[in-house]
């Protein structure tokens, strides 16, 4: 294994390097990093450089992550470059595939441009005067993605539809989908750090069933009326705008992250099409200057870690001593003609972790809260262990949720609750890590591990829903 490292990582950039190209020349700089972090004799103190090096470096490195929950952690390769057609843009494009030991897998192309002659919005935790290090800044750019993703999971549950369901009630099944599209930011108030956001998405599903599990597959329990759009799955035209304001207060100490979003899923001669309107307020209060923004950056793709976007390099681990105390309000509600439905597999669960991968009410099992209209409120804190261990941390969230079949039923309907501890893993560009222990709720407790999709600074992958 290590001689086929080494013949990938070497003898490539070798053979181009007479009449170097750009590509040929970031293959010889990661040949030269691999021979010094991972081949250049055994110390502990390379350990984590080396991990860090195979699982972020470009323009090759190892894809790692884990795909929806229950289709296991997915490995991969992921092909990263850059180019500087003039002084105004910076481009860069990634691919990557993974594959998980239950035959789940995503594959993907990603396009970013950005445009730096734009006047930039500076977020800069622990302004001037502001001691040692601090993380680099978040500078908002116009910011254009195309991407092309195809997902392939085999183990997704089904409860039903509403807060009522049981936990007998479960169900297994398969789903494709297929996405391609387009977004943009455009930064329009520096004040407020604020920015317009639109998108447009193709979206195809293909649904099956899934079997030799402990319950039963989805078509043996549930019909199209109990679940709709099982029959049958439409393609979708999606689009989105929204704003989002991302200011800093109380000389940094205060971090706010607010998101609204208006989508239309528009399936032509069908029941299926449907309007959601979200609203994501998020607030950090730091305990030190130098705690991390919590957001990412929107001119990486998320293969990418770039502190920069004419930097193509991530940003190191730091031992700086990192702390928050934060809360979250997300209010989802959907919305549909007459006699129109929205389909199952486009509805946002609360319960262990949804599709996209993202915890809440995680005592409860995965998926298992499903309806058109959400709810949740979010308390958290988190601080990174002292010293060498900085790139660990402890983390605390206590969440409140409900969902509803309609709008006018979210306000009448009982919160649930859940409480969660345990271990973050945040070092550098390598993707973020967490382990958790949930409890609370009426269904007794759940442990949680999962690995980020992104690298640790990277934009997110498109969502499934």
């Amino acid at each position: 294994m290590k001689s086929a490292a080494l013949f990938v990582f070497c003898l490539v950039p070798a053979c181009l390097h007479a009449q170097e190209s750009a590509l040929a020349a970031d293959f010889r700089g990661e040949s030269e990093r691999f021979k010094d972090s991972c081949a250049s004799g055994f110390s502990f103190g390379k350990i984590a450089s080396c991990a860090d090096l195979l699982a972020t470096d470009h323009p090759l490195h190892v894809a790692l992550g884990s795909l929806a929950p229950q289709n296991g952690f997915g490995s991969g390769l992921a092909f990263v470059s850059h180019l500087t057609p003039n002084e105004s843009w910076r481009l860069s494009w990634s691919v990557d595939a993974v594959a998980t030991s239950n035959a789940s897998w995503r594959a993907g192309g990603y396009l970013t441009a950005v445009l730096v002659r734009h006047p930039k919005i500076v977020v800069q935790p622990g302004g001037p005067g502001s001691s040692g290090g601090s993380e680099p800044s978040i500078q908002e750019f116009p910011v254009f993605h195309a991407y092309a993703q195809g997902i392939s999971l085999n183990t997704l549950t089904f409860f039903g539809l509403g807060p009522n369901t049981v936990d007998t009630a479960r169900s297994y099944y398969g789903m494709t989908q297929t996405i391609t599209g387009v977004n943009a930011v455009w930064p329009v108030l520096q004040k407020l750090n604020m920015s317009l956001y639109g998108e447009a998405n193709g979206r195809f599903v293909n649904l099956r069933g899934s079997y030799g599990n402990s319950s039963p597959s989805i078509e043996q329990l549930y019909n199209n009326a109990t679940a709709p759009g099982l029959a049958g799955q439409p393609a979708f035209a999606q689009f989105g705008e929204g704003i989002r304001a991302r200011p800093v207060f109380a000389a940094d100490y205060v971090r706010l992250n607010y998101f609204f979003n208006y989508q239309q899923y528009v399936a032509s001669g069908s029941i299926y099409s449907f309007q959601r309107f979200t609203t994501d307020l998020g607030h950090q209060i730091a305990l030190y200057r130098k705690t991390r923004l919590p957001y990412t950056r929107d001119y990486n793709g998320p293969n990418d870690c770039s502190s920069d976007p004419s930097v193509h390099k991530c940003p190191s681990p730091t031992r700086d001593l990192q702390g928050s105390i934060g809360f979250r309000f997300i209010y989802s509600q959907s919305m549909t003609a007459a006699n129109h439905v929205v389909p199952f597999y486009f509805q946002q669960t609360l319960g262990g972790s949804d599709i996209n991968g993202t915890p809440f009410l995680a005592s409860y099992q995965d998926y298992r809260f499903r309806a058109p209209n959400l709810m949740l409120l979010r308390g958290s804190f988190e601080h990174s262990l002292p010293g060498k261990l900085s790139p660990l941390g402890v983390a605390f969230n206590a969440d409140f949720g409900k969902v509803a079949l309609s709008r006018s039923a979210l306000s009448s309907t009982p919160f649930l609750h859940s409480y969660s501890t345990g271990l973050t893993l945040r070092a550098g560009g390598f993707p973020e890590v967490w382990l958790l222990y949930a409890w609370g709720g009426h269904e007794g407790v759940h442990t949680i591990g999962a690995m980020n999709t992104s690298l640790l600074g990277g934009s997110a992958r498109p969502s499934l829903y």
